[in-house]
């Protein structure tokens, strides 16, 4: 990625423009970099004050991997609605499928996730990419997320 292909940072503040998740289902903090239609990186920081520590789990606390996907997924939601022509309205970006899922390690309180989602193929209003989130370089979860952008009032 180049300077000129790559824009600049996305504060949480403009993610909250773009995404319909709010605490405590948000789950990125911030973007980093992001190519239109190619590619995201963002980050969300996993604290012990997360609400699903309480129970997953009390003595040895896991961030749990359905989370770690929906992170990806709202990562990806980002770089789609920042992809589109036009901004997505009363339109989101609805989570459609998941494939060749694996978990490499647990994510614990104090790592740092940086969420990747890339090769995106698109065909209408559906979206499928590739997804990687990583700790300190190493990646612990892959998957490929399929997508859909829909209409909000439809649902």
């Amino acid at each position: 990625m180049t300077a000129e292909q790559t824009a600049g940072v996305i504060t949480i503040a403009e993610i909250k423009k773009l995404l319909p998740h709010r605490y405590p289902f948000l789950l990125v903090d911030r973007v980093l970099a992001f190519v239109p239609g190619e590619s995201i990186t963002a980050i969300k920081n996993v604290t012990i004050n997360e609400p699903f520590f309480q129970g997953h789990f009390p003595d040895a606390p896991i961030m749990p991997g359905m989370l770690i996907l929906e992170a990806l997924a709202q990562a990806g939601g980002i770089l789609v609605s920042k992809s589109l022509e036009g901004p997505l309205g009363s339109r989101i970006f609805m989570f459609t499928g998941v494939e060749k899922a694996k978990f490499r390690r647990p994510v614990v309180p104090g790592d740092q996730l940086v969420l990747r989602c890339f090769d995106i193929k698109r065909r209408l209003t559906l979206c499928k990419m590739r997804a990687q989130a990583l700790v300190a370089d190493q990646v612990v979860a892959e998957a490929e997320l399929s997508a859909a952008v829909v209409e909000a009032g439809a649902l």
